[in-house]
C-alpha cells in the first residue's frame, strides 16, 4: 500500500509538472534559447555542451518550489532544532581547529570570526551536507518554469559562467534544489559578487577550500554593511503596556530613545553609543523574548531575511565566543 501510494504521488507530480509546462515553450526550445544567450555572453561551446547536452528538467524541484508550508514552526522550536547543544560543541571545536585562518580572514574583512563559523555551521553543518541536486539542472528547471523565470535564468547564466571559468567541475557542482551551492550555500549570483579566491590558486572554491569558504562568507558580510566592533545587540525587557507596534527591523531609532521608552537591557548591555540606531525584534511574538539589535544584525538579514535565521546565527556566534 505504501509503495502504491508513493507511486501514485510520483505520477501525480509528473502529471502536474507536465501540465504546468504545456502552455509555454518546450524544454528543447528553452535550452536552445539558453545556448544562444550564453554563447553571446562569451561562454564557450565546450562548457555549454558539457552542461546542457542531455539535460532534463527535474519535476521534484518544481514540487519543492510550489510546496506550501504545512504548519508553523514556533521560534522556540526553531531555535532548539537549529542550535542544539551538539552543534555548539562542534562549532567551538571547528573554531579552534581553524582559528589562525579564521582570525586572518576576519581581520582582513573587519569582522568577528565566530560569525563566519556560525554561518558555516548553520548552512551546511560545517560542509558535511551541501545539497544533492545538480545545480545546472535545478536552476534550469526553475528558469523554464514561468513563475520566477527571469530570476532563475540569470542564476543559470551565472552558474554556466562559473563552470566556464573553471572554479568547479560539473560533476561537483551540487547544491540545494534552488541552486544554493557549496559550504556557504551561495546562489550563483552571490558567488559572482562575493566569492573569494583566498589561496590564490585561480579558483573560487566554496565547495572544498576552507580559505575560500571562510573568505567568501566574510566578504559577503563586509560588503553588505558589517561594521567592525559593533555588537549585534542583546536581550531586553519591555515595560508594561509597551507599544509593540514598534517591533520590527523597519523601525529604527537611537538607542537612547528606546531606553527613554522604558526598554531595559537584561543583564550587562552591549557597549554602544547612545545615538546608535537600533530596532526591537520579537521573533516569538508579543509574548516571547525581545531583543534590541543594531546594524550588524540587520546585515545578517541580507544573507537570509528571516529573524529566526538571524537569531540562530547570533546565538551560535555568541556561544562560540563564550559570550
Amino acid at each position: 500500500m505504501i509503495r502504491r501510494s508513493a507511486l501514485a504521488a510520483a505520477l501525480m507530480s509528473l502529471v502536474l509538472f507536465s501540465s504546468a509546462q504545456a502552455q509555454q515553450q518546450t524544454w528543447e526550445e528553452f535550452l536552445e534559447g539558453v545556448r544562444a544567450e550564453a554563447s553571446a555572453a562569451g561562454i564557450s561551446e565546450a562548457t555549454l555542451a558539457a552542461a546542457l547536452n542531455g539535460l532534463q528538467p527535474i519535476p521534484r524541484v518544481i514540487e519543492f518550489d510550489q510546496r506550501q508550508p504545512e504548519g508553523t514552526v514556533t521560534f522556540d522550536e526553531y531555535m532548539k532544532s537549529r542550535v542544539p547543544a551538539e552543534l555548539v560543541t562542534t562549532a567551538q571545536q571547528r573554531f579552534a581547529e581553524h582559528e589562525p585562518l579564521l582570525v586572518a580572514i576576519a581581520d582582513h574583512y573587519g569582522l568577528d570570526p565566530e560569525f563566519i563559523v556560525a554561518l558555516w555551521g548553520l548552512e551546511t553543518r560545517f560542509g558535511s551536507y551541501t545539497g544533492g541536486f545538480n545545480v545546472i539542472a535545478s536552476v534550469a528547471t526553475l528558469a523554464w518554469d514561468e513563475r520566477r523565470s527571469a530570476f532563475f535564468r540569470e542564476e543559470l547564466m551565472n552558474a554556466l559562467r562559473i563552470l566556464d571559468e573553471g572554479h568547479i567541475a560539473l560533476s561537483r557542482m551540487m547544491g540545494s534544489w534552488a541552486g544554493a551551492m557549496g559550504q556557504s550555500q551561495f546562489m550563483p549570483s552571490s558567488f559572482a559578487t562575493f566569492a573569494v579566491d583566498w589561496d590564490l590558486d585561480g579558483r573560487r572554491d566554496i565547495w572544498g577550500t576552507k580559505g575560500d569558504v571562510f573568505a567568501s562568507a566574510a566578504n559577503y558580510l563586509s560588503r553588505s554593511g558589517w561594521r567592525a566592533g559593533l555588537p549585534w545587540g542583546g536581550p531586553v525587557a519591555l515595560p508594561a503596556g509597551f507599544d509593540t507596534s514598534l517591533e520590527g527591523n523597519r523601525t529604527t531609532m537611537p538607542l537612547a530613545d528606546w531606553l527613554d521608552l522604558g526598554v531595559t537591557w537584561l543583564g550587562q548591555g552591549p557597549e554602544v553609543a547612545w545615538d546608535e540606531e537600533a530596532s526591537l525584534v520579537m521573533p516569538g511574538g508579543e509574548d516571547g523574548p525581545a531583543w534590541l539589535v543594531f546594524e550588524n544584525y540587520r546585515t545578517i538579514l541580507k544573507w537570509n531575511r528571516s529573524d529566526y535565521f538571524a537569531m540562530s546565527v547570533v546565538t551560535l556566534a555568541d556561544a562560540i565566543a563564550g559570550r
